[in-house]
């Protein structure tokens, strides 16, 4: 057994080596241990070639190591020869199998270890824990002892595994060593994260391979990616080096092929490879051996720690991806720090100090950065599972508000995807729109917004302080990424979604309790585009919330579907079943994708029993639509062309997007008379460029979908902007500012050809000026001969979409001057109306 070291690290990845190299450069003995031939085996896995990045850019580097971002096997060089510059001490080959205490018994602490026995059976045993110095156990039976115990293993070693059927067969893979080894193959590449990412671009890097590459990803978005990496990603589907499949799971895998649910049914593909890079969790046995507890029992949970990167274990530190920080700079800073602390340096603060004291520098109090960061991520409750170490991360893509008692904080039908959390005080939700003194409190450790969040809606109520308090403001994109990292966040935003849905919808009386057996029951199911929630005929009675999305309601009359009503996000269906039982009286499907609420009902029956007014509600308005039901069916003879009509206009503005609008132009082409009035005062509005093209777009009956924007409740155009320079408005209009960098990426999301890119034509001048000097274009959209002749052609092209004449008095203008009415704006809960203006059938 050798001496025993101040420090032994454990890990040469960036974290790792960075704590090596500072031991080194403070003359503390120390030992670096490596299970491999070489050093930073997360970096060495990384594809050959692969461009490693260095962000936080804002972020200072503190290692006695250099790093800038470069290729691969530059940075592992670099590492290399600095690392034996500074005389770090490294044991390679040095694989550890236990980390045991040899010091006197902790009070108060007891370990349990889970031994697996052959015949499939378990032993349990407790153990007093014991202080340092500790004996590390290596592999190969030698031992080394160590006053502290730095923990920079990574989670790499302990990848997410697919777990449909198929997913243990032998062209399924979680690494990717060098992508210029397969060629000619159909790869599919499961994972939007960063990894999942640099696979596919390094598959797909050159032309001469011939592989075909899709990239699956079952999100809506790249939220956990780096910028860098989605722009490049989107730079090589425009090029046809990518596909790119988003909402989208694996159901099996069989050899050659590879089967996907997506939004619109499933689909059996070709695929010769599978590299999955779905993330990973850390190595919790081993890690819990050692003495070191964790925050919860969620699988992804880290490590307790305290500011100073302190395990439960005394003397044993975490950093890097153990930690909850995978990014390399962070990594190296942690390793830098943490040997820091270990020598005595508790004045030390983190390098990311600055960023934030300049976030929480309007707030009252004088607290310190690290006292804000605890304050709240104990007093809100979605933040309660994550450590220091993820708070700091977490709040470079949040803000700290202070509000004033009476302060307006958002407004009802206001437009807005943030969520927010209450760390101190008190507000106020004004749940009567004709009485604003009949409100709701919510207190600290609370969250509001999550509609906006999750449905895309506009404000359902006004907020306001009702004491003086401390909210902090989550980003949609920080707001996802917690609920990806951080399962009990995620479990949390759907309690209180579904608890107060339920509140909002059901009202009579109801309280929070009441509702707990129901909520405790409830389950998220997420329902593509057309895929039936409901059955006609069939046998069920749960009740659905739909919480983001839209559904249809149909019912066979003569063998045919008729359209019955249109349900936005906030409603509910499915209530007769369990009032009175019976099988189902209509199909309900999704409009486009949604996320439903599902309620049993007998969970939900016992509430009905206890609250008779819940009852009485829901059957009066069951009352309603069974008489709608009965009033078509009784029709269904003298009006069968009415209501075929009905039912194929109201099918046609759900396919054209209606379902996924907040605001979408038709025009009734009755009343419309060609003169192109809508389109001139576009055009006028919009310094010459019309966003309007009224002859393009699908006609159905008399309603017209011209190419006009529609305002989508999570719009297509804002998930890939590099600029964020798409917002929604005041009023719930989508629109472009000038940070458009004409990149494109908007045009080629958006699933309605509503945007196009476009040079921006000169200033207009004076009218007299155009009339009496020929100055600049003339009234209405310039021509092309203008154009050939005035335009720059080096002016670079933006981004042209339409903004509901944001900021202009009189509302839109293809609405103001259309001189028959024939132009309307409707949202879906008003397109029903539309559909039945027949001006031929009366």
């Amino acid at each position: 057994m050798s001496d025993c070291y101040r420090i032994a690290i454990i890990g040469s990845g960036p974290a790792g080596l960075s704590a090596a190299a500072r031991a080194a450069a403070l003359g503390l003995s120390h030992v670096l241990l490596e299970k491999t031939d070489h050093l930073s085996d997360t970096i060495y896995k990384y594809q050959k070639g692969k461009h490693v990045m260095a962000t936080p850019s804002q972020l200072v580097l503190r290692s006695d190591l250099a790093f800038d971002a470069g290729k691969r096997e530059t940075v592992l060089g670099l590492w290399d020869n600095q690392t034996a510059d500074h005389k770090v001490n490294v044991r390679r080959h040095a694989e550890i199998k236990s980390i045991v205490g040899t010091g006197d018994p902790i009070p108060g602490s007891i370990m349990k270890t889970v031994t697996r026995k052959r015949d499939g059976t378990s032993e349990i045993k407790e153990m007093q824990r014991l202080a340092p110095p500790y004996k590390l156990t290596l592999a190969d039976g030698s031992e080394v002892m160590a006053e502290t115990v730095v923990l920079a293993i990574g989670t790499q070693g302990n990848p997410n595994l697919m777990g449909c059927p198929g997913g243990n067969l032998p062209h399924v893979q979680y690494q990717l060593d060098d992508p210029a080894m397969y060629n000619d193959e159909h790869i599919f590449v499961i994972g939007g994260g960063d990894a999942g990412i640099e696979n596919a671009l390094g598959l797909a890097g050159d032309a001469a391979q011939g592989n075909v590459v899709t990239l699956v990803n079952r999100g809506g978005e790249f939220s956990t990616a780096k910028d860098a990496n989605v722009k490049a990603l989107m730079a090589a589907r425009d090029a046809g080096r990518i596909s790119i499949m988003l909402g989208t799971t694996t159901r099996s895998i069989e050899p050659g092929w590879i089967v996907l649910e997506t939004a619109d049914g499933e689909v059996r593909a070709r695929c010769d490879r599978i590299i999955a890079r779905m993330g990973s969790a850390p190595p919790r046995g081993f890690v819990e051996a050692c003495g070191v507890e964790f925050a919860s029992n969620d699988r992804l949970a880290f490590p307790k720690l305290s500011a100073v990167f302190e395990s439960t274990a005394p003397g044993i530190f975490v950093i890097g991806a153990l930690a909850g920080y995978p990014l390399i700079k962070h990594c190296m800073n942690q390793g830098h720090d943490v040997v820091e602390f270990i020598n005595g340096n508790t004045s030390l603060k983190p390098a990311d100090e600055p960023i934030l004291e300049a976030k929480f520098a309007g707030l009252p109090g004088g607290r310190s950065v690290a006292d804000w960061l605890e304050l709240l991520r104990s007093n809100v409750g979605i933040l309660n599972g994550m450590s220091p170490l993820q708070m700091r991360e977490f709040m470079l893509d949040s803000q700290a508000r202070a509000y004033r008692a009476g302060d307006v904080i958002f407004e009802r039908n206001a437009p807005g995807s943030s969520l927010f959390g209450i760390a101190e005080g008190q507000v106020l939700v004004e749940v009567n729109p004709n009485d604003p003194s009949i409100t709701v409190g919510l207190g600290k450790g609370e969250i509001f917004g999550e509609v906006g969040l999750i449905s895309g809606r506009k404000r359902g109520a006004t907020i306001r302080a009702g004491t003086d308090c401390i909210l902090v403001e989550i980003s949609r994109t920080a707001a996802l990424k917690l609920m990806s990292a951080v399962p009990s966040a995620s479990r949390e935003v759907t309690r209180v979604t579904t608890e107060r849905s339920l509140l909002q919808i059901f009202k009579s009386g109801l309280t929070p309790a009441d509702l707990k057996d129901a909520v405790a029951a409830a389950k998220v199911e997420t329902m593509k585009a057309g895929q039936a929630l409901i059955k006609e005929g069939e046998e069920g009675d749960d009740i659905f919330i739909i919480r983001s999305g839209s559904m249809v309601v149909e019912k066979a009359i003569g063998g045919k579907p008729v359209f019955l009503s249109y349900v936005p996000a906030g409603s509910y269906v499915g209530e007769m079943a369990v009032i009175d039982g019976g099988r189902r009286t209509a199909t309900v499907r999704a409009a486009v994708k949604s996320d439903v609420i599902r309620i049993p009902g007998e969970a939900f029956r016992p509430l009905l029993a206890a609250k008779p007014g819940l009852t009485a509600r829901l059957r009066e308005e069951m009352s309603s639509r069974t008489q709608l039901n009965s009033y078509i069916e009784s029709k269904k003879d003298s009006f069968e062309g009415v209501v075929d009509m009905y039912t194929g206009v109201a099918n046609f503005l759900v396919d054209n997007g209606v379902g996924e609008a907040t605001d979408v132009l038709l025009i009734d082409e009755t009343l419309c008379i060609g003169c192109d009035n809508c389109e001139k005062a576009c055009a006028d509005s919009h310094d010459g460029l019309s966003r309007l093209d009224r002859e393009a777009g699908r006609t159905y009956a008399h309603l017209h979908v011209p190419t006009s924007c529609r305002h989508c409740e999570h719009p297509h155009c804002m998930a890939d902007c590099p600029p964020n320079a798409i917002h929604r408005g005041p009023t719930g209009e989508v629109y472009i500012d000038d940070t458009c960098i004409g990149c494109g990426n908007c045009q080629r999301n958006c699933p309605y050809g509503v945007i196009r890119m476009d040079k921006v034509p000169p200033k207009r001048p004076w009218l007299i000026s155009w009339m009496l000097f020929g100055q600049g274009p003339g009234p209405g959209e310039p021509g092309l001969k203008w154009k050939k002749k005035h335009a720059d052609p080096e002016a670079p092209k933006k981004a042209i979409k339409c903004d509901m004449c944001s900021g202009q008095s009189g509302g839109p203008a293809c609405v103001r001057a259309c001189p028959t009415g024939a132009a309307i704006r409707v949202n879906p809960e008003q397109f029903l109306s539309v559909a039945l203006l027949d001006r031929k059938g009366g």
